[in-house]
Formats: structure tokens, sequence, C-alpha cells
């Protein structure tokens, strides 16, 4: 049984391809895709791995099985959450965290397909996506102080953002199993349909915020709107995207729009968000 902290050869993700868009799998349908180190190390190098690769235009993450994510594997008894120090005295950071910050910072679209129940861990690394389509059988476990835990992965700056902050108190405190169906009332989830159609709508989602636009300009503007949204005011956002349109509008993408624009034809950009991304923050 693999707890959080123990590594195995063998693989925890699977990384697909359907053309531009990515798809990762969680998978451990063995143990309802429950989550450990291994798992996080891997989803945060294969992030690593779509940021750089410009044929990539969007991320789908999913999971094998009948499950999305049974949150943190608990093989390791009443241990399994006491984390190891770095360095002496440092607080260690979770897994979990430091795997939503990275999807936080993923410069390509993510978007989750929720194929089933999630619960912990499972939950909050979706937070940080873009869109989350789930099936019809989904639920959504905050069931953290069930354990004697508090919410993690940098859930309490990202769940209030999106569902607001008394229903995530009321989620969180409660230690709740959210049904799907509130989950879509309260805006964690933007789609629900049957669970043999969650992947293929999630990779539609993906396509529609990816087709006919410059990677980099999406990849900016992900950016902007995500770390905005805890921006003290608007003053500060003036600044940010005032730098964005300044850089990109020196840039090759933004006279091939205009000029694409004004001919009625389809642009056709060239800038690449692995060597072409302004440095804005």
């Amino acid at each position: 049984m693999t707890s959080l902290t123990e590594q195995t050869d063998e693989k925890h993700i699977v990384l697909e391809r359907d053309d531009e868009i990515a798809i990762i799998r969680l998978n451990r349908p063995d143990r309802l895709n429950a989550f450990t180190y291994q798992m996080g190390k891997e989803l945060i190098a294969v992030f690593d791995e779509t940021d750089a690769d410009d044929t990539i235009r969007a991320v789908v993450i999913t999971g094998t099985g009948r499950a999305f994510c049974a949150g943190a594997d608990l093989g390791g008894g009443a241990t399994t959450f006491e984390l190891e120090q770095e360095e002496p005295g440092a607080v260690p950071r979770d897994m979990g965290g430091q795997v939503t910050l990275r999807i936080f910072a993923s410069l390509k679209p993510v978007v989750m397909a929720i194929n089933g129940p999630s619960a912990g861990v499972g939950v909050t690394m979706t937070l940080p996506a873009d869109v989350r389509v789930a099936s019809e059988d989904a639920r959504f476990g905050f069931v953290f102080a069930q354990r004697g835990l508090v919410p993690e992965a940098a859930s309490s700056w990202f769940l209030p953002k999106l569902v607001g902050l008394p229903t995530a108190l009321q989620w969180t405190m409660g230690a709740k199993m959210v049904p799907v169906a509130e989950a879509h009332d309260r805006g964690l989830v933007q789609q629900v349909v049957p669970k043999d159609e969650v992947l293929k709508t999630a990779i539609a989602v993906a396509r529609e915020m990816t087709s006919g636009t410059a990677p980099v300009s999406v990849a900016l503007t992900r950016q902007l709107l995500w770390r905005m949204a805890g921006a003290p005011s608007p003053w500060v956002a003036h600044e940010a995207d005032s730098k964005a349109i300044y850089y990109r509008g020196t840039m090759a993408d933004v006279a091939e729009g205009v000029t694409s624009f004004l001919e009625k034809r389809p642009a056709t950009f060239t800038d690449r968000v692995s060597t072409d991304l302004p440095q804005i923050f």
C-alpha cells in the first residue's frame, strides 16, 4: 500500500494527447486515484512539460476509473500527514499546495474533467483550474475537519473566490460532502454532463478557449485574471495590464491580429509561449 510519502517505480499519472490538447490522467484506479507524494511530483513535472511544449494549447486533467481522486492515500496510517522538514526549523509545504500553485502558474488553460467523486486534495487540486466539468455522479468532499485537519493546498485563497466566503465556510467547517447539483449551483462546477461525456466535453471547452487565439495572449490573460483576483486595488491591475498591452503592442502577433481582421482572414500567430512571453509580474 502506497502512502503519501512513499515512492514506487510505477507511474501515478499518464500523459496523453488529443492533437493540441494534453490530457493528464490520475492513474491509480485500484485506489480511486488517491493522491501520493509521487503523484504530486509527477503532476508538477508534467506541467513543466506542457508549458515548454508550444504544440500544446491547453491541459485537461481527469481520473482513470470510476473516481476522480479520493483524496490523500491514507495507507500510511496515523502518521500519513506528518510531513518531513526539508530544513531545520522550516515549516514544510504540503505537496497538494505545491501542485495547486504549479497549476495556478500554468501558461496554458486548464480544464478539470471530474469523472466521479473527489475528496480532500482531490477537490482542492481542481480549484486553480479555469473550468471544471463534472459527471452526474460526482460529489465533492471537503472532509478535512473530520480527519482532524484543515483545508490545504491554498484552498483558503482559491475556494472563497470561486464560491464566496459563506459557502466556503459552510462546506469546510462542516466537512461537507457536496452533491454535484449544489456544486454547480454555487459556482464550483461550470458544467454537469453524463459520465461518458465528461472528458469529451472538457476537451471541447479547452478548444473553445484556445481556437483562433494567440498563445502568448492566452497565457498572459490567464495570469492577469488569476493574479489580479487578489490585487488590493484596480490601480495594481491597471499597472499589470498596461505592461501587458505595452509589450504585446510591439510584437508580431498584434500586427498579425489587426492585419488579418482588416483583410478578413484567419490570423496566423507566430509568437511562442516558450520563447516570447513578456515578463509582466
